[in-house]
């Protein structure tokens, strides 16, 4: 009924040709969908010990609210990119968009960890079919010589959300229930989808057979892996968590091996990473979705806990960098078809190290709230510089055919990242906090509030090491973009573009 429904909404019998698209209307109809599953990536950092304390649960069970949907975001996105080439990237997205926002109201109602967490994988399920559309649809339907500057809006609505997500989410905490940060979602995809039906054009589709056990394989392996890294030092590393581990190693590399061996048509065509600037930047997209996901939770819990912060006043800590995202967002965005994206992305990483290792001296029992603003501000300007060229370069060399495919392996790899870095800084924030304060792991009310005089330096230093984890990855995504090469097709030097998507014509609305 659902697929009837979208199908009716979304085909006319009309065709429209290259000069009836207006693909600028239909680039910010899927970013507004974009910008609000990404905002749920972060939204819950800050409410993190409120839901501790309303819902009764441990430090790590509350970040599995987030894990799972990662997970669940992760695992489907690489088939969902091949589903919306077989069946219409613009019904995925809409199907996307229906699952998504009622399971935005199923966890809302969750009165216990357990649902909310189950309740979120679904939520993870529908973001997964909306992420890789929007990134297949804006390839298709821009003409090269404008498709730089429509990814780089794509890239700095990523961006702007990873750092908004706190903020809303604080405000919302505080002012609302922690089940607001979940209920915004509800007139945000209503409104999403109505755009959608009326903006975005339906695209030719292609026949494609599907690797199912390429799915089977990545998903069993990114989630052993996920589990075993998250659970790991609350279960004290036992064997069948290192068995967990091991486990998911193999089957991942056993994927690899898979796609590599797969004559008919792969998971992923290992043939879009000959493409030098695609993977350089599956690299340093990785590295930005395990940064962003995983500064927020010491950075959050050491704003309530140490500082006696509510959650909007603790996510408002993250407002100069937010705010600097959104100035220099347009002023990127423009460098990017005239800029070699290497020195644009290199200046970004610079920056953002010498923000987060600034910002970690801050982290402690008695701060300074304007050096702390002042590193914001450096750490805003240098992921501004990092998220749209990034996106704009990703597929900028690669064949329309690969639209799909690309777009799915690059935000599969975002993905990993987050995935990977809600993960670590679980076992991280646990590890330093049994360290400094013993049994406080254990303890569940662990951040639920404000911790005791005595324990707040303890419990600071703890945050600050443990917030030492994401600064140092930085580092690994500053190595990767220095081997950018000059795209094909750039304003700034190599072959012209053509002037029209070459898919235009067969468009239809």
């Amino acid at each position: 009924m659902l697929s009837n429904l979208v199908t009716q909404t979304s085909a006319t019998p009309a065709t429209r040709s290259a000069d009836e698209i207006k693909p600028w209307p239909a680039l910010f109809s899927l970013v507004l969908g974009f910008f609000m599953i990404l905002v749920d990536l972060t939204i819950v950092t800050v409410a993190t010990p409120t839901i501790i304390e309303k819902l009764h649960a441990s430090v790590n069970e509350t970040l599995w609210v987030s894990s799972a949907y990662m997970l669940a975001y992760a695992v489907p996105v690489l088939i969902m990119g091949r589903l919306g080439d077989r069946y219409g990237s613009k019904k995925l997205y809409l199907i996307g968009l229906v699952v998504f926002t009622l399971a935005s109201l199923w966890c809302g109602l969750s009165g216990g960890i357990a649902m909310l967490i189950i309740a979120r994988v679904v939520q993870g399920f529908g973001a997964s079919m909306i992420t890789p559309q929007t990134m297949a649809i804006i390839t298709r339907i821009f003409p090269a010589a404008e498709r730089g500057k429509a990814m780089a809006v794509w890239g700095a609505t990523a961006g702007v959300a990873m750092v908004v997500g706190p903020i809303l989410g604080g405000v919302l905490t505080t002012g609302l229930g922690w089940e607001w940060i979940f209920f915004v979602n509800i007139p945000v995809g209503i409104v999403g989808f109505v755009l959608a039906v009326r903006n975005v054009p339906s695209l030719s589709t292609n026949h494609h057979k599907f690797d199912w056990l390429g799915v089977v394989l990545s998903g069993v392996g990114l989630f052993l892996l996920a589990f075993g890294i998250q659970q790991g030092h609350q279960e004290d590393w036992a064997g069948w968590i290192i068995a967990m581990i091991v486990g998911g190693v193999v089957m991942l590399v056993a994927f690899v091996y898979w796609q590599s061996k797969n004559k008919q048509e792969p998971l992923v065509p290992l043939s879009v990473f000959r493409d030098r600037n695609f993977s350089v930047s599956t690299v340093a997209i990785t590295v930005m979705g395990f940064v962003g996901v995983s500064m927020g939770y010491p950075l959050m819990l050491w704003a309530q806990a140490v500082l006696g912060y509510s959650a909007t006043r603790a996510a408002l800590l993250l407002f100069p960098m937010a705010v600097m995202s959104i100035i220099l967002a347009k002023f990127v965005g423009g460098l990017t078809d005239r800029v070699h994206p290497r020195y644009i992305v290199t200046t970004g990483f610079v920056l953002s190290i010498i923000g987060m290792f600034s910002l970690a001296t801050q982290i402690k029992a008695d701060t300074s709230i304007p050096m702390v603003a002042l590193f914001q501000v450096i750490l805003g300007c240098g992921n501004a510089f990092i998220w749209a060229p990034t996106a704009a370069t990703a597929n900028r060399n690669l064949p329309l055919t690969l639209a799909g495919a690309g777009a799915g392996v690059y935000n599969a790899t975002r993905q990993v990242g987050s995935v990977v870095g809600s993960a670590a800084i679980a076992v991280m924030m646990s590890s330093r906090l049994a360290h400094f304060i013993p049994g406080a792991a254990a303890n569940g009310d662990a951040g639920a509030r404000r911790v005791p005089v005595e324990l707040r330096a303890p419990f600071a230093h703890a945050m600050q090491q443990a917030f030492l984890l994401p600064a140092a990855v930085y580092v690994i995504g500053l190595v990767a973009v220095l081997f950018y090469e000059r795209p094909k097709h750039s304003g700034y030097g190599g072959a012209a573009a053509p002037a029209v998507a070459p898919e235009a014509a067969s468009v239809d609305a």
